[in-house]
């Protein structure tokens, strides 16, 4: 039988790589998306690169801060298990709006867990983040290490953790993955879905790439004092689809194991700094990315990267892809769709 799965935040950067993989790997997949911070034509092209399987999706606007349209979804389709991205991801607006990511992220998913419960659904992997770690002591970072959120937008994450853990602890019958991802960038190879950030990017990759094709005039990186090699921060950079069939592997284990709630990291457990990984993409793309040195922001940490030795050991997993293919993937995103899903739009 065709497992039906659930995946909320699904037009999403990470949901929609993920929904794909799903597809192409026989699942039947259910995408809910309020489309606050992604597009529909991500779902299109979705369906369009899944051919044979593309029948195997289906789509539903809805907020998982509606308990009735959860509530409806779920009465209409037995579902053998969740994938849960939905959620705000932006640090600095967290930061400006703590209620704002307080009331998306925990009440919406405090919402699907009652609902999951409702209906019988306990199996879940949820999307977390290396951000529980705050700012780590030491390198590489075990899933065994304290948690300290650093902003709101990390504390959700820790805090929606610590309530699947209770909420495992309360019912034996739920199985919950909980996913640290590191830094995801890259798309997948066709170059037909990618990372397309409402407003200014947040994160460094789209940032780049948006002064690649001439949305922006320079990067600013900031803090040049660290103490790493090229004196710029270091961070963990994973390959979307790397990250996408991490979540395939982590509902194989929910599947096919007995386990309470488990926690692994998703990344490649190599660092890279800042300066490397502009290099690397000015030379997959033959772009020269103007660069402004500035000083350090409060709050960033200076090298993060994971320890992957549990997702190995325990998933099967392990990043393919190093920053040369992410550099190219992105670019290849970027240059076939320079305004992301609007570049669509655009051209007519």
């Amino acid at each position: 039988m065709t497992k039906n799965i659930l995946v909320t935040g699904g037009a999403g950067y990470i949901g929609s790589h993920t929904a794909l993989q799903l597809l192409q790997g026989g699942y039947n997949v259910v995408v809910v998306d309020n489309l606050v911070n992604s597009s529909e034509i991500a779902l299109h092209r979705v369906k369009q690169l899944a051919s044979d399987f593309s029948n195997n999706l289906s789509y539903i606007k809805a907020d998982i801060r509606d308990k009735e349209a959860l509530d409806k979804i779920f009465s209409s389709t037995k579902f053998d298990a969740v994938i849960h991205f939905a959620g705000l991801k932006a640090v600095g607006e967290s930061v400006e709006k703590p209620l704002l990511y307080y009331n998306n992220n925990l009440t919406g998913t405090i919402n699907l867990l009652e609902v999951m419960s409702d209906h019988g659904c306990k199996m879940l992997v949820f999307s977390s983040s290396a951000t529980v770690y705050g700012w780590p002591k030491e390198v590489p970072c075990t899933e065994e290490f304290p948690l300290s959120a650093a902003n709101p937008y990390g504390r959700t994450k820790y805090f929606i953790e610590e309530i699947c853990r209770d909420v495992q602890r309360s019912d034996g019958e739920w199985k919950i993955i909980l996913l640290r991802y590191f830094n995801p960038v890259g798309a997948h190879p066709s170059g037909d879905i990618g990372e397309d950030p409402l407003g200014i990017p947040n994160n460094l990759m789209p940032y780049v790439q948006q002064v690649a094709v001439g949305r922006r005039p320079h990067l600013t990186v900031y803090g040049t004092d660290y103490n790493t090699k090229d004196g710029t921060g270091v961070r963990d950079y994973i390959h979307v689809v790397d990250l996408a069939d991490g979540h395939i592997a982590a509902l194989n284990k929910l599947f096919d194991t007995d386990l309470g709630c488990e926690v692994y990291n998703l990344g490649t457990g190599k660092g890279t700094t800042v300066l490397e990984m502009v290099t690397a993409f000015e030379k997959a793309s033959g772009k020269k990315i103007p660069l402004v040195m500035a000083g350090r922001r409060p709050g960033d940490a200076e090298v993060v990267y994971a320890s992957t030795e549990k997702a190995k050991r325990e998933l099967n997993w392990k990043a393919k892809y190093g920053i040369e293919e992410m550099c190219r993937d992105q670019w290849n995103w970027a240059s076939k769709n320079p305004y992301g899903y609007n570049s669509a739009n655009d051209e007519e």
